[in-house]
């Protein structure tokens, strides 16, 4: 799977009744959920865009409207001041990053899953101002177990001491105005974005606050719906001593030079044999379906026509193909014995020629033969068999004076087996 360990989906929070009664933000509905999407990178790498292009598009929906905070939600997280999450619903706005989820004088805070988050909260409860109807104990208390640890207790913000800069964007906001009429603004309530021409970058790269583990917030998505999506990222990656630059993208359709398919980054993930070493496996898989991995892989050489033929692979590799003349520099004695023992030689002679062409070869048992000529199409120009079984030192004559001058392919079949040997056609 590469640079890219695993995609996984966090629920943040869930809203409850307490929540429901703020009016400042918009209003929203109990039980609706807010959730944070991390990618997890191996240690070194780092994001620096996450896009939507020509072959492969950006994606986010669900079966129900996203809510953004009217007053004071914003499309990208790195633009929130940390003040404004004690007002109302703010922390619960849908938004876009990469890494970075606000701002406070000299210092940055980033996204990290709860469970790694060690520092406590500056969210819900008593840092809540309780939302429009003044509610006391404040608002995002919740602590269904469902979302896990409570944002009162960890608010999956922690600081890093670098500042990310060089950020740029396109594709949400409108160029002129800087409205956001997408999932992402609240001026208009959508349940789907879909773009092939949209970006959040950051050009030195960003990488998780906690090295080891390398993970990286991308989105913050609150809706009451079942989530769908699709991702593409550009992400550094170390090579040796140096770093490349390597596109991963959500679907296979297209795959450019620079570009990965990560089956991470499409979801709902697709499921099924991860295992290689089976017929099942595909690579657009992204989690392992139980007793899918079937029929186990068998390498060999199918084609019939070769000396070698494995009746009981179910996997071809054709470079394992043996015929006289042509066994990829290995030693035919030792890959088809059986034939090497009929002191087997396709000649060709003369070579180029202008009208006669002859072929001989040795059987030391009697077979039955025929032979054809083919031109570089794959063309049949020529066919015949000969009457009855020969044996002993086989030389017979082909007329190819009608032919056009190039180069043509003579196939002599023997039973099961075919020889091939090329040949000139020169005046």
């Amino acid at each position: 799977m590469a640079q890219i360990e695993k995609v996984f989906i966090e629920t943040y929070y869930i809203t409850d009744a307490n929540d429901a009664t703020d009016t400042t933000g918009g209003g929203i509905d109990a039980g609706t959920k807010t959730y944070r999407i991390y990618v997890d990178l191996k240690p070194g790498s780092k994001i620096r865009k996450i896009y939507g292009d020509t072959y492969h598009r950006l994606m986010f929906s669900s079966t129900e409207v996203f809510f953004n905070n009217k007053v004071d939600g914003l499309t990208f997280a790195k633009d929130f001041n940390r003040n404004r999450f004690k007002e109302n619903t703010v922390a619960l706005d849908t938004w876009l990053t990469i890494g970075q989820v606000s701002q406070q004088s000299t210092k940055t805070y980033f996204g990290v899953p709860k469970p790694a988050d060690r520092d406590g909260s500056f969210i819900g409860g008593l840092n809540s101002d309780g939302g429009s109807a003044a509610i006391a104990q404040g608002l995002l208390v919740n602590s269904d177990t469902e979302m896990g640890i409570p944002l009162t207790t960890a608010d999956g913000i922690d600081t890093m001491l670098s500042e990310p800069n060089n950020w740029a964007h396109y594709g949400f906001q409108d160029f002129a105005t800087q409205n956001d009429s997408t999932i992402f603004g609240s001026l208009v309530p959508g349940m789907s974005f879909v773009s092939n021409n949209a970006g959040l970058i950051n050009s030195a790269g960003i990488g998780g606050v906690i090295r080891d583990t390398n993970q990286v917030l991308i989105a913050q998505l609150t809706t009451r719906g079942e989530l769908s999506f699709e991702i593409n990222l550009e992400i550094e990656q170390l090579d040796g001593v140096f770093t490349k630059i390597v596109k991963y993208v959500a679907k296979s359709d297209t795959l450019l030079e620079d570009e990965a398919l990560s089956p991470f980054l499409s979801y709902p993930f697709l499921c099924g044999c991860l295992d290689a070493n089976y017929l099942e496996y595909k690579d657009i898989y992204a989690c392992n379906f139980q007793d899918s991995c079937k029929t186990l892989v068998v390498l060999g050489c199918m084609d019939t026509s070769a000396c070698n033929f494995d009746p009981k692979a179910n996997y071809n590799v054709p470079s394992l193909c043996c015929y006289p003349g042509l066994c990829n520099d290995r030693d035919l004695n030792v890959v088809c014995p059986a034939l090497a023992s009929e002191n087997f030689n396709l000649s060709v002679f003369p070579n180029p020629s202008a009208d006669l062409i002859n072929f001989s070869f040795w059987l030391k048992n009697e077979q039955e033969i025929s032979y054809s000529v083919q031109d570089l199409f794959g063309n049949e120009i020529i066919s015949l068999t000969t009457a009855g079984k020969d044996q002993g030192n086989v030389i017979r004559t082909v007329d190819i004076g009608t032919l056009d001058n190039g180069l043509y392919l003579l196939k002599v079949y023997i039973n099961d087996l075919v020889f091939r040997k090329a040949f000139l056609k020169s005046e």
